[in-house]
């Protein structure tokens, strides 16, 4: 299989548009979508029914007219036109027999690399350093890991960045109470949060220490060298803590993609200059600030948005201004991914805009806020501790490997002890994981262990299950995999279905890379566990002919591929056993 096949819908698209244009409607989109129920065959062209109230046809006519040019021969089993103008595609089971036989021998099991790459610039995680990471760094975190993995394993360069949160009035506030408390090794700021309330509750409550802190801050953005070295020593500490976490939750962010707000502090008078020459600036009580087209406040009137207060000092949209100018210029992006709650919907609208009104974007070049909602209680509220404090995400992760481990090991007593943490890791930050990715990202969802935990259901651990259950037919059949040259024989419905599932692998990732909906691939590999099942059910593999069973086996080992190498792109790892 070459080329366009790999993506099986992409290349019937292209096939379908082609009819379109030889039935006199040439740019129309063809709308070539999973057809719903078997009946209907494998893929529905829906785009006769839009085409023809424009150009005047009856929607059925112009379908014929488009089946009598659609060219599919070799390929399509049947193609049929539907109600008033549906054309309905059944896939010729020699045909996907080819297919299978191409994706069982190619490593990217179908997925051709990017024609275009791009360097795509992701930025995800973001905490503040000032704290410890808690839950709500959990959804950006997991979410921008995913993305990054999918979008580079199609073919795309690239680039994590962590905007960590790391300049600002309170820094004042902790070195001075880090001098106070001649605080200057890691042993003495092993809890963060413990440390910033004791901090916050001294500068409320004595204003000589509030009166030093401000003078800190001041000594700091001068670039007093005894200040920024105590900065600096604090900022190794909090990103310890920071990636210690990282490893715990097995995501791909180091050190090395750090870029916090400090990084681009230098750069913020120039854009302030840069907004000047585009002629966009304004001054409002001494601020200057830019009137975004498009943004108006509750009184209906243009909404201005403040890059430097009248004091001098930054706001959170100079500095990404700053960092879009960078990401532009120096890293050459030409697609920003910004992974953040939708509470930021508002600011990354406004920043975008400001970009665009003052060129500091190319054309081509793709600015993309990935929203997502909370991560919510039993009680609807936002998720914390029993106490009702904010839960620590170390804390959090620990506790779904606890979990898992007391999972595994009722299910399995007498597993061996370093097995049993190999499977606790991978099944405890998966379900973690898989939980949150399995929802529509926009949502608010509510956390539950048990839910997350259950081996039923569109969980992680029925997904390492199903794999781990493939597995084990190698394992029976006393072979490591099933030959990669072998022809898969499509005789029974329940292998046709497999076969189109399996084939749709390619698709499904292009789909996720373009919305950066990871969910879309966490629906599809549930469904695949569950097409194989029904499989297994109805068609012996072990039992069954040589022949027969080779086939069989291909298509258990090309499962068991698929499902495995679609966890990873989550972050996911599999087990052999559980």
């Amino acid at each position: 299989m070459a080329g366009d096949r790999m993506n099986l819908q992409n290349f019937i698209e292209k096939r379908v548009s082609a009819a379109m244009a030889a039935a006199g409607i040439p740019g129309t989109d063809p709308i070539v979508v999973t057809a719903a129920k078997p009946e209907f065959g494998d893929y529905q062209v829906n785009g006769c029914m839009a085409a023809a109230k424009p150009v005047g046809i009856n929607p059925r006519k112009l379908a014929e007219q488009v089946v009598l040019k659609l060219d599919l021969s070799g390929i399509a089993e049947s193609v049929g036109i539907a109600g008033p103008g549906f054309i309905n595609i059944t896939l010729d089971p020699e045909w996907l027999s080819g297919q299978l036989e191409d994706q069982s021998a190619d490593r990217r099991l179908g997925l051709p690399q990017a024609d275009k790459p791009l360097t795509i610039v992701v930025d995800y995680s973001s905490p503040n350093l000032a704290k410890e990471m808690h839950v709500g760094h959990l959804r950006s975190t997991i979410i921008g890991d995913a993305m990054v993995r999918i979008l580079d394993f199609c073919g795309h360069d690239v680039i994590r960045q962590n905007h960590v949160g790391d300049w600002g009035t309170q820094f004042g506030m902790l070195l001075a109470f880090m001098k106070e408390q001649a605080l200057e090794t890691s042993g003495g700021l092993s809890d963060l949060e413990e440390f910033y309330r004791s901090a916050k509750k001294k500068f409320d409550e004595d204003p000589d220490f509030a009166d030093a802190a401000r003078h800190t801050v001041l000594d700091l953005q001068s670039g007093n060298k005894d200040c920024l070295e105590l900065w600096q020593r604090f900022l190794e500490i909090s990103l310890e803590h920071c990636h210690d976490v990282y490893r715990k939750l097995g995501v791909l962010l180091q050190r090395a993609d750090v870029r916090g707000e400090s990084f681009y502090r230098d750069g913020l008078a120039t854009v302030i200059s840069d907004l000047e020459n585009a002629g966009i600036l304004s001054e409002s009580n001494g601020a200057r600030c830019v009137f975004p087209e498009g943004f108006y406040n509750k009184k209906n009137e243009p909404l201005g948005v403040i890059v430097r207060k009248s004091d001098g000092g930054y706001l959170y949209t100079t500095t990404d201004l700053a960092a879009i100018k960078y990401r532009v210029g120096k890293l050459h992006a030409k697609r920003i991914l910004y992974v953040t709650d939708s509470r930021q919907a508002d600011h990354f609208a406004q920043v975008f805009a400001i970009a665009k009104m003052a060129r500091l974007v190319p054309e081509g070049v793709v600015l993309e806020h990935v929203p997502f909602g909370m991560m919510l209680g039993s009680d609807g509220k936002p998720f914390k501790t029993r106490s009702g404090g904010t839960l620590k995400l170390a804390d959090l992760v620990n506790e779904a490997i606890d979990r898992a481990g007391e999972l595994a090991t009722r299910k399995n007593p007498e597993i061996e002890p370093e097995k049993k943490d190999e499977i606790s890791r991978a099944i405890g930050r998966g379900a973690l994981k898989y939980a949150d990715l399995s929802q529509g990202r926009e949502k608010d969802y509510i956390f539950s262990w048990e839910r997350m935990l259950t081996l039923d259901g569109n969980t992680a651990p029925y997904m390492q299950y199903a794999y781990a259950r493939i597995r084990s037919i190698f394992r029976k059949a006393d072979t490591d995999q099933a030959g990669r040259n072998i022809r898969v024989a499509i005789s029974e419905p329940a292998e046709r279905t497999l076969a189109v599932m399996l084939l749709r692998f390619p698709e499904t990732v292009v789909n996720v890379a373009s919305s950066c909906h990871p969910h879309v691939l966490c629906a599809y590999l549930y469904d695949l566990a569950g097409v194989f099942m029904r499989f297994y059910e109805t068609c012996p593999v072990l039992k069954a002919d040589t022949k027969l069973r080779e086939s069989r086996l291909c298509l258990c080992d090309l499962t068991a591929r698929v499902i495995k190498t679609g966890l990873n792109l989550l972050g996911i790892e599999t087990v052999e056993k559980m």
